[in-house]
């Protein structure tokens, strides 16, 4: 059977035991992982700290450019094993992965390589009280050993989100990748490696939170930052542990994200884009849409259609490039999520469409598969219309005025994203610049300039990530003042 070890100074190295890495699909096993203990996560900041005093500290900025460019050619030339990799560890479809996750790696790095060349810092001259000046000039300097610690729903994706611009900035990083998506962070290691980076500058360990690799990552004195996307309890957590230190910290966390649909929108191109932003990724995306709220003239037939594209999305196995819904990533996730559609029956909601879990009678039985499924006739105050589910659902509430849409959209402890969605053009304006979250869309979901500032308020995250926001949060910026 596979096997998947951490990545340390340029080696391959073995854990203190294995842990299953268990396929979505079918529940069945696929590779045993290497689990770290604290041994070995030292061994990993103290290679990263070697790597950051020694040739890696003294390449320029050209030089990592170039090197996060030959990463992306790498990512690319390992396409189909990349995507493989996702489609096993995740259980997404295929066309997801080859689509979305892995152009966006080889994008990611793109990016920061560029950005890092031309980004820019301020300078002042100064008028000093005796009648001289004061030159005032800032220069960027890596924050140091950046912890990483990714989740498992967008495992490359994210992971080379954090790592592109922290290794464009000079830092180097100790990768903790998701327990249930081990792979990809691991393969990553072989193309960074062939990239001529040099050792310790990239390292990868496995294991879980509690007690394991990530909280023994957390609480290392010589870790300088921790990034992090993943649920807001887990940030909380972490934000606990680092707190005696003061560890800069970036967090994207979860989200409640509500779409306001009004009579005026493009109906068509409106459920099509709700219908992705509930669906897309079994709905395990934290930019998913949870809440939809509908103005009610056009309530009834905007339920209607919805239900019947959650009931022609083709459920099946990930490899197969007809599948446009795969399974939720473990049999805890599906277990939680099916908890919540149960709930939302005893909570008085009406089902318009799934609510339980499909039947195969093959061997996608053994997989942790769920039925998309649309709610109504909830409370605001219900528990399924406030907590997040991070499944393929979506609760659906008619409203009457913009400012009733507004408030009941606001009306959450999250603040990721939104969307907006209407013909009139001052309104997606207006309600845009009214709603409490980092990003909101206008006619659209999920479309991203990647130099854009990327981030949640509330129990949504800390930080914004995103071209030079990602710069600025990987670097020490110094200012160094010369008297003339």
């Amino acid at each position: 059977m596979k096997s998947i070890l951490n990545y340390i100074d340029g080696r391959f190295i073995p854990g203190v035991r294995d842990f299953p890495d268990t396929s979505p699909a079918d529940g069945t096993v696929i590779a045993r992982v290497a689990e770290a203990d604290r041994n070995i996560v030292d061994h990993a900041v103290r290679a990263a700290g070697k790597a950051l005093r020694g040739d890696w500290g003294r390449w320029t900025v050209r030089d990592r450019a170039a090197a996060l460019h030959g990463i992306a050619n790498g990512i690319e030339a390992s396409f189909d094993s990349f995507v493989a990799a996702e489609v096993a560890d995740t259980g997404k479809p295929v066309t997801l992965a080859a689509q979305l996750d892995v152009p966006r790696a080889a994008a990611n790095f793109r990016l920061f390589a560029d950005l890092i060349k031309s980004a820019g810092l301020e300078s002042f001259q100064t008028e000093t009280s005796e009648g001289r000046s004061a030159l005032n000039y800032a220069v960027r300097k890596p924050l140091g050993v950046v912890g990483v610690i990714v989740p498992w729903n967008l495992p490359l994706l994210l992971l080379t989100w954090k790592v592109a611009p922290a290794l464009a900035c000079g830092n180097t990083v100790v990768v903790k990748p998701s327990e249930e998506t081990p792979a990809t962070a691991t393969l990553l290691a072989e193309v960074i490696k062939a990239a001529g980076i040099p050792d310790g500058t990239y390292n990868v360990v496995h294991g879980f939170g509690p007690n394991s690799a990530g909280e023994f990552l957390c609480q290392h004195p010589d870790l300088n930052a921790i990034t992090f996307t993943g649920e807001s309890q887990t940030g909380s957590a972490i934000m606990k542990t680092v707190a005696p230190t003061l560890k800069p910290v970036s967090f994207e966390l979860g989200g409640k994200n509500a779409a306001i649909v009004f009579a005026d929108c493009d109906f068509e191109d409106t459920v099509a884009g709700v219908a992705e932003s509930v669906f897309l990724n079994t709905g395990q995306v934290c930019l998913c849409t949870e809440r939809v709220y509908v103005e009610r003239p056009l309530f009834d037939q905007f339920v209607h259609v919805l239900k019947s594209k959650a009931e022609i999305l083709r459920l099946g196995p990930p490899t197969e490039s007809s599948t446009e819904l795969g399974p939720l990533i473990s049999r805890q996730h599906r277990e939680k999520v099916v908890s919540y559609y149960d709930l939302a029956k005893e909570e008085g909601a009406t089902v318009i469409t799934g609510g339980g879990i499909p039947e195969f009678g093959n061997a996608l039985d053994g997989g942790f598969y769920v039925q998309p499924t649309i709610f109504t006739d909830l409370p605001e105050t219900a528990r399924c219309v406030k907590e997040e589910i991070f499944g393929p659902v979506c609760h659906v509430t008619p409203f009457d005025s913009e400012d009733q849409a507004i408030n009941m959209a606001n009306d959450t402890n999250y603040g990721l994203a939104s969307s907006i969605w209407t013909t009139n053009l001052k309104r997606g304006h207006r309600v845009a610049q009214r709603m409490n979250t980092g990003i909101t869309w206008v006619n659209c979901w999920f479309l991203r300039d990647l130099r854009t500032p990327f981030g949640g308020v509330g129990r949504s995250g800390i930080g914004r990530e995103g071209g030079m926001h990602s710069l600025n949060f990987y670097s020490e910026l110094n200012n160094i003042c010369i008297r003339l």
